[in-house]
Formats: structure tokens, sequence, C-alpha cells
């Protein structure tokens, strides 16, 4: 594998959104959903927002095609979602290394897909570090939540050391939230 991680450029779009499409929750196949799905949908506009005014999205090439993706961008960005909303709201109950988190403290993580066939590879560690590394020069907590029946995404995280900060539900599904420390180094990455 000739792996490059890097930030997205709006070039990178089509190649996000067929990855996007082949592991979303509404277009997945169904012998895919047991290895890890994604819930939150981007479309173009979206995406061009987070690369441009959050560089929010990492991406993980193997040559030129994009085999991994994750986004990341501050709490005003994933606003305009209701899930999003009630996790803003909700950050006042959340204390995480000491801290009480807010909008200005903490961003959101996620989603987060790799191609079924670069998992178990290095990938997700790369990938997270790639963000991690680009968010942690504006907030010290990364915040992001998985859904209890995503239990493939919710022992990857485990390995990359993320911390449960709290269950909570949102439209009848089991959640929890994690947090991680941005100046750690992550786990496994190589890069």
């Amino acid at each position: 594998m000739n792996m490059e991680y890097r930030l997205a450029t709006l070039a990178d779009i089509p190649q996000i959104e067929k990855l996007q499409q082949k592991y979303h929750i509404n277009s997945i196949a169904e012998e895919d959903r047991a290895d890890g799905f994604v819930t939150t949908y981007f479309n173009a506009v979206r995406l061009q927002s987070l690369i441009e005014d959050e560089a929010g999205v990492a991406i993980a090439l193997d040559g030129d095609k994009v085999v991994g993706y994750a986004t990341a961008a501050s709490w005003q960005f994933w606003a305009q979602w209701p899930l999003f909303q009630v996790m803003i709201d909700d950050l006042q109950n959340m204390v995480y290394l000491g801290r009480q988190l807010n909008t200005e403290n903490s961003y959101q993580y996620g989603p987060v897909a790799v191609d079924k066939e670069y998992r178990s590879t290095g990938v997700f560690p790369n990938l997270f570090e790639t963000s991690r590394r680009e968010m942690s020069q504006r907030y010290p907590v990364l915040v992001t939540f998985i859904n209890t029946i995503n239990g493939r995404s919710l022992r990857a995280h485990e390995k990359l050391q993320l911390d449960i900060i709290k269950p909570f539900k949102f439209q009848g599904n089991n959640l929890v939230a994690l947090g991680y420390d941005t100046s750690k180094r992550t786990p496994g990455s190589t890069i």
C-alpha cells in the first residue's frame, strides 16, 4: 500500500461522497452493516464548507484512491443537525479531563469511514491522527458520539483510548458521548 494522509481539498469531494454512499446507514449493503456504518450525511455543499471553513476532513489515500475519511468541526458547524444541537445543549452537563466542556474548548469529531478492505491495517489510527493534529491547534478536547448498536465503531475507538463521558438518547437510539485529549498522540498511529 502506498498510503498518504492529508486534509481533503475540494477535488477530493467526489471520492469522499462515493465512500460515504457506500457506508451510510441509508445506503449500506445489509451484509456490511454489522461491520460499521455512518449516520451523518454530507452533501457536496456541506463537504465544501467542512473543507474550506473548518479544515475538517482528513483523508487516507492509497495512490490516488480515497479509502477513508474522518470529519471534525466546530460545534457551530454541527448546529445545523438536530442531534448535534442536543449535544451542544448537553455540553454544560459534561466534564472531561477535569474541564467543564463548552463550544469553545471542544469540537465534534466524526463520522469516520474506512473502506472495509483497509480496516485493521493501521489506516484508522493514522486517519484519526491526521484529524487530531489539525484540530488540536484549536481545541484541547475532542467529543464524539457512537450509536451503541455500532459495535465495530465502539471497539475501534476504544483501541484509540477514547473515554466514555456519558450515555444519552436521541430519537429512540442509545448513544454514548466519548472524549479524547487532543494533546495526546493517537495510539497505534505510525505517521
